[in-house]
Parts: C-alpha cells; sequence; structure tokens
C-alpha cells in the first residue's frame, strides 16, 4: 500500500518566524540560478532550513554562479546589502573583498578540505565607506545529493572591536611606558611622538602643540607622519579670536573636542589598511594639573576606514589623556629640577658667604693677636694683668680655631681644599700628634694609652688634615669620658692603616648614629664637659678622610663608651695624581694642638673613678670587590605550578624570579625580603590575591612595591575591581610572553621613576634644612663669638687701668690697636646677626615717633670723628624737625651704613648729607664724589653678598646696603642710588612720614 507525499512548498518547507525565513520564502527563486524550490535537491533544501535556524553568522553559497543564502544573523554583517543580496552572486556583493575570500572559498568546493582563519582583514563597503573590518571565518564544503560537492558553507563571527581594542591598547600602554620615565619635556614629546609613530593604522599623522608661557600662542614641539610648516602645520598658532587658523585650537583649549573634515586636498595623505585618502583631523585638549589652563593641544588624523563613533571617541580621548599626563610628568619634573638646582645654588652662596666671612674674621684676629703676643713677651705687667691677657689671648685663639674651621668647609664645599700628600711615619706621628694630649687627660683623673706599633712602610697623608683628624677625635673623646680612659691604637691591617680611638664616656643613643657624621648636627641631652660646641667637629673629621680615600665609623653604647675607626688605604695610587707632594697655595689653617689644650684647659676637673676598658673588637679587612648592578627581583604567586614555571622561564632571563604557591607564603616571603614587584594570581587557595594586595600595603616596607594581578577573569569590571583594590596593574590570561615581559618593566620602571621623584623630593628637603641649619649656625656662631669677644674687650679696658703710667705709655699703641679691632669684630657679629634675622623672616621693628633728623644728626656727629682720620669731611643740611613712626636703632644702622660706604669708596672727598620733607615723604640724601658705580653695578649691589669693587681692594662682605634695603623696606620706604664711574654716588631714602603701626 502506496502513500503520496504532500508536495513542498517554500510555505511548508521555511515555516520559521524570522525576517530571513519570511524573504527566503517570498523570494522568486525560480528567477534565479538555482531554480524554484521544487527543484531543489534535498541537501540543498536541509542546509537553507538549517542555515536559517541558527543563531550564528552563516551563508551558503551554491551553483557555479555562487547563488548566496544566509540568516539573519550574517545580515548584520553585511549591512546595508540585505536583503538586496539574497538569492545573488556573492562575487557582486562581496566584490571589494573578494580578493581577500576568493581563495578560501575555491579551496573548499574544489578540494572539499575545510579552513579556519581567525581575525581575517576584510574590505566591506557596507555603510556608505570603505571599512576595515576583522573576522574569524570558517569555509567548508556543502555536498548535494549525489555527494558531489554543491556549493560552499561558511560560518563567521565579526571581531572588529576586540582586534581594535587590543590595537589601542598597545598604543595606550607604549604612551604609558613612556610617562613612567622622567625626562625633560622636550625629550617627553620626542618619545611619545615616536610611539605614536608605530600605529599609523590608529594614527595616520598627529602633531604636538605647547602653549607659551604668556598664553598667547602655541608652539609645534613635534609631528609625525606631516612635514613641519605645511599649511595644516604651522610652526608657531598666535591664539588670535579672530583668525580662522587659531579657531579649532581655540575651542580646543576651551575644554571641546573639535573635528575638522573636508582636507583630503590639502593633506594630500593615504592611511588605513588600504591607502584610502586621509581628510579629518581631531583637535584635543592636553589638560593641565587640576583645574590649571591646558597644557596645549593634541592633533591627529582620523583614519579613513573607521568610523568615528563612540568607541573611537573612547580611544581618542584616552590617548590625549596620556599624552597629557605624560607631559605633566615631565614638566613636574623639570619644575622639582628647578627647585633643587635653586636650593643648591643658594647653598652655594652661602658658602661664598662663608668664605668671605672666614676671610673678614682672619684679618682682625691676627692684628688681635699679634699685639697681645707683643704685650705678654715684651711689656712686663702684674700678675693679674698677665692672667687678664692670656684669658684675652686664649678666646682670640678659639676664635680663630673657629673662622679655620669655617673656612676649612668652605674649601671643601667650593672644592679648592689645598691639599699634599706626602709618604710619613705615621707611628711616629700620631704618637707625636697624641702625646700633646696626655697632660691634659690624665689631669682629669683619667688614663691614657697610646698603641702606634711600627708601620711596614710610610703612609701617605696630609700632615696638616692628619692632625685635624687626630685632634678633633681625641678634643671628643676627652670632652664626653668622665671616669676611666682613653686608648688610641693604629695598626696596619691588610690593605689599609686603622686608626682606633675608644673612651669609656658617656656613649650615643642608637638613634642619633647615623646623623653623627652630618654638619651641625649635635646629640641632644649628652652629657659633656661643656655645651659649647658648633657641631662641625666629626663633620670636618668625616670630610677630611674621604679626601685620602678613606672612610671612618663609628660604634657606641649608651653608658658604656665609643669607638672611632679611621680607616685609610695605603700607597697612593687612590690619591689625586696632582696633590702628590703638591707645593701649598694656600694660606694654612693648621694651628697645632694649643687651642685645642687652651680649650680642654678650661673644662672643670672631676674626681675620676677608674674603670677597665674592654678590649677593642678586632676589625676585619673590608672587602668592596666591584659587582654588577644587582637584577630587579620579582615574586610570583600562583596555585598553578605549570603557570608559575612558565611566568618563571619567561621573566628569568631579565629578572631574578621568586615562586610562591599562594598568599600566605607570598606573604611571608615579601616581609622577609622585600622584593621589587609582586606578580600574582587572583584565585588562590588559603590567601587570594586581593588579600596578599592588603597584606603588602599594611607593611611599610612593602606598600611601596609594585603589584601586577593575573586573573583569568576578563572584562573591565573585572580589571577595575583589581585596580581599585590597590594593584599597579591588571593582566588577563591568556597574555603573551612579550606582553608579560614589558609589563613587568614598565610597572619596575614606574616605580624606580616614584622612587627617583621622592629622592629628588627628598633631596630638596635636605637641601632646604642644610639652609635653614647654616642660618640659625650664623645665629648660634654670632652669640659663640660674641662671649670671648666681651671678654676680651672687659679685660682690655681692666688691663689700660691697672698699668702704670710708664707700661701704659709703651702699650698704648698695640692696645689702641687691639680696641678698634675689637669694634671691627663687634660690627662684623652684629651684622651676622642682621643675617640671620633677615633670612629667617626674623626682623621685627620698634616704631615709634622718632624724629629723623634728630638721628641722622646724631649718626653724623657720632660718625664725623672716624671718617675726619680718613681726610674726609661731612656736611649736614637739616633745617626742621620730622617726626614719623620708625625704630630709631634700625635706621641709625642704616645712616650708618651708607655715610661708612661714602667714606670708603669717597678718595677722601666731602660727603654731603641731607634731610628734607618732600610731598609728604622723608627723604635723606647722602652723596660722595668718589669711584661712583656703573650702571650694570647698581642693578644688583642691593642684593646679598654683591659688591661694586673687588672684595680684596676695599674689603667687606657685600651686606651693608642689602640690610639697609631690608630695614627701608620694612618701614614701607625705598632706597635707590644715582651714580656714574668717576662722578660719585648719590642715596636716595624715602620714608613715610606717617611711619606704620607699631606691631
Amino acid at each position: 500500500m502506496s502513500q503520496d507525499v504532500p508536495k513542498q512548498t517554500p510555505e511548508t518547507l521555511f515555516t520559521g518566524g524570522s525576517q530571513m525565513h519570511a524573504l527566503v520564502r517570498t523570494h522568486d527563486w525560480a528567477a534565479s540560478p538555482v531554480g524554484p524550490v521544487a527543484s531543489w535537491p534535498t541537501s540543498l533544501k536541509m542546509l537553507v532550513k538549517t542555515l536559517l535556524g541558527s543563531r550564528y553568522p552563516m551563508i551558503l553559497t551554491w551553483g557555479p554562479h555562487l547563488t548566496q543564502f544566509y540568516n539573519d544573523a550574517y545580515s548584520l554583517v553585511i549591512g546595508d546589502k540585505h536583503p538586496a543580496a539574497l538569492g545573488t552572486d556573492i562575487r557582486g556583493t562581496l566584490a571589494e573583498a573578494w580578493d581577500s575570500l576568493e581563495p578560501l572559498v575555491r579551496e573548499a568546493m574544489t578540494t572539499g578540505v575545510a579552513s579556519w582563519v581567525p581575525a581575517l582583514q576584510l574590505l566591506l563597503n557596507r555603510s556608505g565607506y570603505r571599512e576595515e573590518s576583522y573576522f574569524d571565518v570558517s569555509h567548508a564544503p556543502a555536498y548535494d545529493d549525489t555527494g558531489a560537492i554543491g556549493g560552499m558553507l561558511a560560518v563567521c563571527a565579526e571581531v572588529t572591536p576586540r582586534v581594535l581594542s587590543e590595537r589601542r591598547t598597545r598604543l595606550l600602554r607604549d604612551l604609558s611606558a613612556q610617562a613612567a620615565d622622567t625626562r625633560s619635556v622636550v625629550k617627553t614629546c620626542g618619545d611619545l611622538l615616536t610611539a605614536l609613530a608605530d600605529h599609523p593604522l590608529d594614527v595616520p599623522c598627529a602633531l604636538l602643540y605647547l602653549r607659551e608661557e604668556d598664553g598667547r600662542s602655541l608652539t609645534l614641539c613635534g609631528t609625525v607622519g606631516i612635514e613641519r610648516g605645511g599649511p595644516l602645520s604651522p610652526e608657531t598658532v598666535q591664539l588670535d579670536a579672530s583668525s580662522r587658523m587659531a579657531a579649532p585650537f581655540l575651542r580646543a583649549l576651551g575644554g571641546e573636542r573639535v573635528r575638522r573634515d573636508g582636507l583630503e586636498a590639502l593633506l594630500s595623505m593615504q592611511g588605513g589598511p588600504f591607502g584610502d585618502a586621509v581628510g579629518t583631523f581631531l583637535f584635543q585638549p592636553l589638560a593641565g594639573s587640576g583645574t590649571a589652563t591646558p597644557l596645549g593641544v593634541l592633533v591627529t588624523a582620523l583614519s579613513p576606514n573607521r568610523a568615528f563613533d563612540e568607541g573611537h571617541a573612547s580611544f581618542s580621548e584616552l590617548l590625549s589623556a596620556q599624552v597629557a599626563a605624560s607631559l605633566r610628568n615631565a614638566r613636574a619634573h623639570e619644575e622639582e629640577r628647578r627647585r633643587a638646582e635653586a636650593l643648591a645654588e643658594l647653598d652655594r652662596a652661602k658658602t661664598a658667604f662663608f668664605h668671605n666671612i672666614s676671610h673678614e674674621f682672619r684679618t682682625p684676629l691676627t692684628l688681635m693677636l699679634g699685639p697681645l703676643e707683643d704685650v705678654l713677651a715684651q711689656v712686663p705687667v702684674t700678675e693679674s694683668a698677665r692672667k687678664d691677657l692670656e684669658l684675652v689671648h686664649r678666646n682670640a685663639g678659639r676664635l680663630l680655631r673657629l673662622v679655620n674651621t669655617l673656612l676649612d668647609f668652605s674649601r671643601l664645599e667650593a672644592g679648592r681644599i689645598d691639599s699634599s700628600f706626602e709618604p710619613t711615619d705615621l707611628a711616629v706621628f700620631t704618637k707625636d700628634l697624641t702625646g700633646h694630649f696626655r697632660s691634659a687627660i690624665e689631669r682629669t683623673g683619667l688614663s691614657f694609652s697610646v698603641d702606634c706599633a711600627a708601620l711596614p712602610e710610610p703612609v701617605w697623608v696630609d700632615r696638616q688634615m692628619w692632625e685635624k683628624v687626630v685632634f678633633n677625635l681625641l678634643s671628643n673623646a676627652l670632652k664626653f669620658t668622665f671616669e676611666g680612659g682613653i686608648i688610641v691604637r693604629q695598626e696596619a691591617r691588610g690593605a689599609s692603616i686603622l686608626l682606633c680611638v675608644t673612651d669609656t664616656g658617656t656613649g650615643i643613643p642608637a638613634e642619633e648614629l647615623p646623623h653623627l657624621f652630618e654638619r651641625f648636627h649635635r646629640v641632644r641631652n649628652a652629657r659633656s664637659r661643656t655645651h659649647e660646641g658648633t657641631g662641625i667637629g666629626l663633620a670636618l673629621v668625616h670630610e677630611l678622610v674621604e679626601l685620602h680615600g678613606g672612610d671612618v665609623t663609628v660604634e657606641s653604647e649608651e653608658g658604656r663608651g665609643t669607638t672611632f675607626t679611621v680607616r685609610i688605604p695605603r700607597g697612593h695610587a687612590h690619591l689625586p695624581v696632582d696633590r702628590i707632594q703638591a707645593a701649598r697655595q694656600q694660606e694654612s689653617t693648621a694651628l697645632g694642638a694649643r687651642p685645642y689644650l687652651q680649650e680642654a684647659e678650661r673644662w672643670s676637673d672631676a674626681e675620676p673613678v677608674l674603670r677597665a676598658l674592654k678590649p677593642v673588637r678586632a676589625l676585619t679587612d673590608e672587602e668592596s670587590p666591584e659587582e654588577e648592578a644587582p637584577r630587579a627581583k620579582v615574586l610570583v604567586v600562583d596555585d598553578n605550578a605549570d603557570m608559575r614555571e612558565y611566568v618563571e622561564r619567561v621573566l628569568s632571563p631579565s629578572f631574578d624570579v621568586t615562586l610562591a604557591t599562594d598568599g600566605h607564603a607570598a606573604l611571608a616571603a615579601a616581609r622577609a625580603s622585600p622584593p621589587d614587584l609582586v606578580l600574582t594570581d587572583v584565585m588562590m587557595p588559603r590567601l587570594g590575591g586581593f588579600g596578599l594586595l592588603r597584606g603588602l600595603r599594611e607593611r611599610p616596607s612593602t606598600r611601596a612595591v609594585p603589584v601586577v594581578m593575573l586573573s583569568a577573569r576578563a572584562g573591565e569590571e573585572a580589571a577595575v575591581e583589581g585596580l581599585e583594590a590597590g594593584a599597579d596593574d591588571y593582566l588577563v590570561k591568556p597574555f603573551s610572553a612579550r606582553e608579560l615581559v614589558a609589563r613587568v618593566r614598565s610597572m619596575l620602571e614606574l616605580s624606580r621613576s616614584r622612587r627617583e621623584a621622592l629622592r629628588q623630593e627628598m633631596l630638596s628637603q635636605s637641601l632646604r634644612e642644610s639652609v635653614q641649619a647654616r642660618d640659625d649656625f650664623l645665629a648660634v656662631a654670632s652669640h659663640e663669638l660674641k662671649t670671648p669677644l666681651a671678654a676680651f674687650r672687659l679685660h682690655l679696658e681692666r688691663l689700660e687701668r691697672s698699668l702704670g703710667d710708664d707700661a701704659l705709655g709703651r702699650a698704648r699703641s698695640p692696645l689702641e690697636s687691639a680696641g678698634r679691632q675689637v669694634q671691627r669684630l663687634h660690627a662684623l657679629m652684629e651684622t651676622l646677626l642682621d643675617v640671620s634675622q633677615l633670612t629667617t623672616g626674623r626682623l621685627a621693628l620698634d616704631l615709634n615717633d622718632v624724629d629723623l633728623t634728630s638721628v641722622v644728626g646724631n649718626a653724623v656727629a657720632r660718625l664725623r670723628e672716624e671718617v675726619a682720620r680718613m681726610g674726609v669731611t661731612v656736611t649736614l643740611d637739616a633745617d626742621m624737625p620730622l617726626v614719623g613712626r620708625y625704630d630709631r636703632l634700625r635706621i641709625d644702622q642704616v645712616v650708618t651704613h651708607l655715610l661708612t660706604n661714602a667714606a670708603k669708596y669717597g678718595q677722601g672727598r666731602p660727603i654731603a648729607v641731607r634731610v628734607a620733607a618732600e610731598d609728604g615723604t622723608a627723604r635723606l640724601t647722602v652723596r660722595d664724589e668718589g669711584i661712583g658705580i656703573s650702571e650694570a653695578d647698581r642693578a644688583r649691589i642691593f642684593e646679598r653678598f654683591e659688591r661694586a669693587v673687588p672684595g680684596r681692594n676695599y674689603g667687606g662682605l657685600g651686606l651693608g646696603l642689602w640690610i639697609a634695603r631690608q630695614v627701608v623696606e620694612a618701614h614701607g620706604g625705598r632706597i635707590t642710588v644715582d651714580s656714574a664711574p668717576g662722578l660719585g654716588s648719590t642715596f636716595v631714602v624715602e620714608l613715610p612720614l606717617e611711619g606704620l603701626k607699631a606691631a
């Protein structure tokens, strides 16, 4: 019994509800090469039915005319060519991409071998332009009812967004690597443009413009893919609102993202993967720090083969943000460098000041000590007077030692220390030096032991420097030792000579040891024989030993004593060749043991309690082999053994790799020996990646270690979660070996840059502290100098009263000379105090109602006799009182500076002083007829340490006019000068008659 098979029609065969089902049902297949549906072979019907039911993009070509069938998912691939493409030849539909597709289609239809091609680049014209696109495609043969190949079945998936995202991410990562390095702005611009040049598909050309400091123009700092100076690439853009050229730049600087189309003719440039004409520029601002104005404008050309959609706009925004970040980092680095250079320049200026002040002090000190020694040696005086003279002499010697130390420091900092290294029997020399201290030490009840064994050969030392080293160490030991004793031991050890000075003194707190050799550092609240001192003795020892190519170390325990160990190399290969037995060019600052011993004699003697010294620990030979720079240490954490081994294999050629199986083991390893970078998986047993990250951030020793997280969790949310948790980077598995190495190297470089920035900040802070320490030292040194000077003046007066007429007659001239030098020293110290107060902002005015005429008159009267000795006459023109709110002493100081300057540089000619009121202002005029001042010098004579003439001819520190200007301006006034060489000088001080309100 037979049964009739119902006739199959499109309506009964393709019964689905999708758009393509409907189109296939209604299409006029009879007019196509495949004929009506009823004539189709069963295999074709089944293939079409299966294809229409799939949700994956699929296309079927059938017969020699390659008639195409496709489903709804594929219709999205061909865009606006749908639905006309149904039932037509695929070679017409994809004509622009057929050169790439034909070999794959022919292979499937002729050989029966299927193919799979990932990320195949295709040129499509599906949206009104020639589009760059990428597909994962597979072509397979389609068989008819006889088993022969009747067509081709293809499945495809568009991966264009993924390919573009990966490519753009690489560009941003390359730019980020440039931002990790700290360089100048010019170098950064060049490196950024070099990185852009490696990605022409995304950036066919680029121009980088930076805003000038005046904000009125932009300057082209570099280009990629386009010549400089063309109609679209001017070297300079004037930011004129009326300029058509400036319009897009001004809008971009205002925060807009500006497109300029239709530039094909002007550019004459091909871009994209298919060489089409480029015709669009994108102008974007380069954001400054915070709310600051933009740094400039980044101009990039858009690819002609990609639409400027949301993804493209987001990429362009990230691109400009990364360029701006790199430029901000470079500018911040340059600003920090400039700040450090400014501080260093100020430090050099203060060093020069120390050098000048030391020389200025040495002259009056020499003139003080000379007459005193003459009186002590030649004039018979009473015992009481002799003691007074010896006291004055001792304090003058102490002053000279301090001044010489300052001079040594200034020479060291300026690199002008006058050294001469010569072969010396150091055992005999050191023993002789220590012998000077024996009586002073034993007088205090301390034991003193010296063990300087004979050395196998002469030692190359600068004898003057070695003397200062030994005397400073012994003086320091005596100062802080009250019972027990002091041991000096010197011996040859290997390639070095060791000098150890051990005491049983008060010891040094452990926290103070790292700062012991810093200049001006003093241990607080330390028990000592005297609290005097400036904290520069051990710093000088450290500097002098380093000049010998050696070092000095200290070991100490509170309550038990201290050992200083000086090590200098044997031979002379480590010493500068030009300083071997060199002739000295500078005045010596070595004074011998006498100043040290004189100072020690003033220290109070206490009954000693003898205590045996512990033997000094034997020192081992120091080895300092030159090692290669250590490789970066990377800690890799992953619970998967294969992954650990793979990462180790990838990283070990460039880095030292340590492996850990989970977060617990990694945390313990990192805390024991902090790595340079941690590369950790997220998901691990016991302690995962986020827990490890928190543990690392809790400890100061590992808080700054960069952490890169590895995870199989892809997507933006996973990356954001890792970065928000504190990770420095997030890498999604799978990853390439090159990408892993690049990420690790970039993170290490970024970490190094952060450390460098921190080092620069610490250096700047150190320089600021050094400047502050020197300002404080000026005040301390002035007070220290005033104490012996006051004693000097007092005892000179007592001496003058105690001498008989005959003795006084013979001593009058040296005594008067010493008195004048005391007055000169007093003036120098007052200047020091003024510098300290002014530079630290501590100048305070004592304002009262003061008659300026009276102050000037008194100053002229006081100085008239002094300037008369120089052959100078002073006239005063002051008729009426001029009362204002002034500080009487400070105004007197200004008048004194102006008068003494006029007398010094006036060549013995008259000085005219005038006080008058003009336009409600008090005017003080001081005119001389001396050497005058050039126009170039007039602009700087009111600055610190500046002089219009060489100091060796006229002396002085270059501070008088600077102090005068500070005082006048503090009163709300001003000081000016009118002068020309050979025509004298006129200084004018203008002060408000109303004055200032008292603070």
